[in-house]
């Protein structure tokens, strides 16, 4: 029985680097596609050393030449998680730089669309594909000094919901995984131009946000159930964070850790 492959974007840290192991653990034979070489190397040489299938793939997703010879390149693809995205600042409207929106959407929308409209074919041929996106809880509700970041993740699950409805009847679902806040060793820390005080500010009091792990293990149990499944939307938060705006800081009274 052939291998079945799973493409992750963003895999060389944090939470796509977390759902190539645990696809990698799932049996997949994972393409680690993200910018940073090393990282990416380092990560395959680890999966291959436990014993998995793995290879790593230089890309930039908002190159729509390059995802068009890294899709030619492959030989099969059974599931795309398209993880690559991340914010920038936390300006408000008024004062918000209109570069770094452009960036954000760039990476959170336009890489989602190259590399599944890319994949789209061998994920129908597949018989079987499955086209992951993860948004976040930005693109369900908005928050001061957020718009730029939560307009880009609202692209990405209206992309998802809209392709859901544009290729039913074909053998591919769409999965969208919304997490909320997750505690990461770069996302805040990029957010904030290498402001490590500040990013640290970010999760200030919450015992316990979520992990890259945590994520991962939700993405890997949407992909593995049967293929007539179809999560369509999930959004996955920490028990202290109510809402994008309503976050418990401090001990949770009673609170058992298991």
């Amino acid at each position: 029985m052939t291998t079945p492959v799973a493409v992750v974007t963003g895999a060389s840290s944090g939470i796509g680097a977390a759902t190539a192991r645990k696809l990698a653990e799932a049996g997949y034979r994972v393409v680690l596609a993200a910018r940073r070489a090393e990282r990416i190397g380092a990560l395959a040489e680890e999966l291959k050393r436990a014993g998995h299938e793995a290879e790593p793939a230089v890309l930039d997703v908002t190159d729509r030449a390059a995802v068009d010879a890294f899709a030619a390149g492959l030989d099969r693809c059974d599931v795309l998680v398209n993880n690559a995205g991340g914010a920038l600042g936390l300006d408000p409207v008024a004062s918000g730089d209109p570069e770094e929106w452009r960036r954000m959407y760039d990476v959170n929308v336009l890489g989602v669309l190259h590399m599944t409209q890319a994949l789209l074919p061998a994920l129908i041929a597949s018989g079987a594909g499955t086209v992951l996106v993860v948004s976040s809880t930005a693109g369900h509700g908005t928050y001061e000094g957020g718009a730029g970041y939560v307009a880009a993740k609202h692209g990405a699950h209206v992309l998802a919901e809209t392709l859901r409805q544009e290729i039913v009847g074909n053998p591919v679902r769409v999965i969208e995984i919304a997490p909320g806040m997750v505690k990461t060793e770069e996302f805040s820390l990029v957010r904030f131009r290498g402001d490590k005080e500040r990013a640290d500010k970010v999760y200030e009091g919450v015992e316990r946000p979520l992990t890259a792990e945590d994520v991962a293990e939700t993405i890997t149990w949407a992909v593995t159930r049967p293929p007539h499944v179809n999560v369509d939307l999930l959004v996955l938060r920490p028990r202290e964070q109510a809402s994008n705006t309503k976050v418990h800081r401090g001990p949770v009274p009673g609170a058992a850790d298991r």
